[in-house]
């Protein structure tokens, strides 16, 4: 075989196409009207559109009422659904994050469905697959609609699949050679991972929708102003309490309290290693929510890392008092970590020591060297004020400033290098804001 013919390539003939992956892996493409099992699989997606999978989709990550599993979404997809987003400017990338989130949607309704062939019907003057799909005619009645009234991206009314670069009759592939703007590589590396079968199409969605959500005009103005309103009422504080009972409150009263509470304890590390009183080591970034622990290897929510072997780690339990099972599962995962000399939890309630737990204890304490720390939430809070102020580089009341400064970027989106969060957080914003709000006043 040429060294040109291992190269992926595609094959024009009268009526078909082929598209020859790493010299091996054949597709074929058919031209002509569409097939009757091409008909029912339409008549399937197009139903589905009908009764609002899109829009339901849509609405449970909005209210963050559906999990999404990370793990089944392959690395490489995720990465380039976080740049097709990125990427997205008034002038450029609209129409590919539409092409995008139709594409997956088709995919998650009904996998075996090509979408590479972006053209069906049933006429013989018009060309087709006689495995493609009209995207327009979805586009056009199901998906920028929706797009739009969610406002997730701005399109015009007619829809993105108007663009003519879209239309050209050649499927889409990694040899697609239409001049697209934005992040066209990206856009067909998706397309290439969803045909192989490499990364789950409905849980890869869901997390594209998310992180619409969160680069959405509305969101950027909500956390704007919020950071607007939390610099000013950081001035403002005099003592320590102030940042903790606003964090706290927040975190009480909000429908996803487990998951701001990792924020919030993972926020005040970062304000803590930011002083440059706990040495060497480097903060972990925040676990997403739906990571598997044992598979990337995570202890806690947050980790402190020394030449990248986690040496200190607690994990948040909001609501939870018996840590029974958290105990047993912690000290399997050490028998894989030699590292650590700290390995602790933080509840929001006194935790239940009875002599099973102080049991569970000891036995840690024999087979791995390591005292198991159960502390509440304002016990850890102040191990780490403490150990911070023991340096005497900065004050309590700096250290509180910043800590409410970074849990507020957090949830705003700011800091996704340290703290990745995948869910939407329009809500988790507003919710602060008038925290901050009600806050401002009382102290007045």
């Amino acid at each position: 075989m040429r060294k040109d013919e291992k190269e992926n390539h595609l094959r024009v003939f009268k009526d078909r196409s082929e598209y020859i992956i790493d010299g091996k892996d054949k597709e074929i493409f058919w031209e002509g009207p569409v097939s009757a099992e091409t008909k029912n699989r339409t008549k399937f997606i197009k139903d589905s559109f009908e009764e609002g999978f899109l829009e339901n989709l849509i609405n449970s990550v909005k209210d963050n009422s559906e999990e999404i599993q990370m793990d089944l979404i392959d690395i490489n997809t995720k990465n380039c659904l976080e740049k097709l987003v990125d990427s997205v400017t008034s002038e450029v990338g609209r129409a590919l994050i539409g092409l995008t989130v139709m594409q997956l949607t088709i995919k998650s309704i009904d996998s075996t469905q090509s979408i590479r062939l972006h053209k069906g019907g049933t006429g013989s003057n018009s060309f087709s697959w006689k495995d493609g799909i009209s995207m327009r005619v979805l586009d056009r009645n199901y998906v920028t609609p929706v797009l739009r009234k969610y406002d997730l991206v701005k399109l015009n009314a007619d829809g993105f699949m108007m663009t003519r670069s879209l239309a050209e009759n050649y499927p889409y592939s990694s040899l697609y050679k239409a001049q697209l703007k934005g992040a066209r590589i990206e856009w067909l590396s998706v397309v290439e991972s969803l045909e192989g079968n490499l990364s789950d199409p409905f849980n890869s969605l869901k997390y594209f929708v998310s992180l619409l959500f969160n680069k959405a005009e509305q969101f950027q103005l909500a956390s704007d102003d919020l950071l607007k309103k939390t610099n000013a009422y950081v001035d403002s504080i005099t003592k320590p309490s102030q940042a903790m009972s606003l964090i706290r409150s927040h975190i009480d009263d909000s429908g996803y309290s487990a998951r701001l509470m990792e924020i919030s304890i993972h926020a005040l590390m970062q304000a803590a290693i930011d002083t440059g009183t706990l040495g060497l080591v480097t903060l972990k970034p925040l676990s997403q929510m739906r990571s598997a622990n044992k598979k990337h290897g995570n202890i806690g929510d947050i980790e402190l890392l020394e030449d990248m072997e986690i040496i200190e780690s607690w994990d948040a339990k909001y609501g939870k008092a018996y840590l029974r099972e958290e105990i047993d599962e912690v000290i399997e995962k050490l028998t894989t970590h030699n590292s650590v000399g700290v390995v602790g939890f933080v509840t929001t309630l006194a935790p239940i020591i009875n002599q099973e737990i102080i049991k569970k204890l000891d036995s840690a304490k024999q087979l791995h060297g390591i005292d198991i720390k159960i502390l509440t939430f304002e016990e850890w809070i102040e191990l780490i004020f403490n150990r911070v102020l023991e340096e005497k580089h900065t004050t309590e009341i700096e250290l509180a400033k910043n800590w409410l400064l970074a849990y507020a970027e957090c949830i705003a989106q700011k800091r996704r290098d340290v703290a990745p969060i995948d869910e939407p957080c329009i809500e988790w914003v507003k919710e602060l804001d008038k925290k901050l709000i009600l806050t401002a006043k009382a102290d007045l």
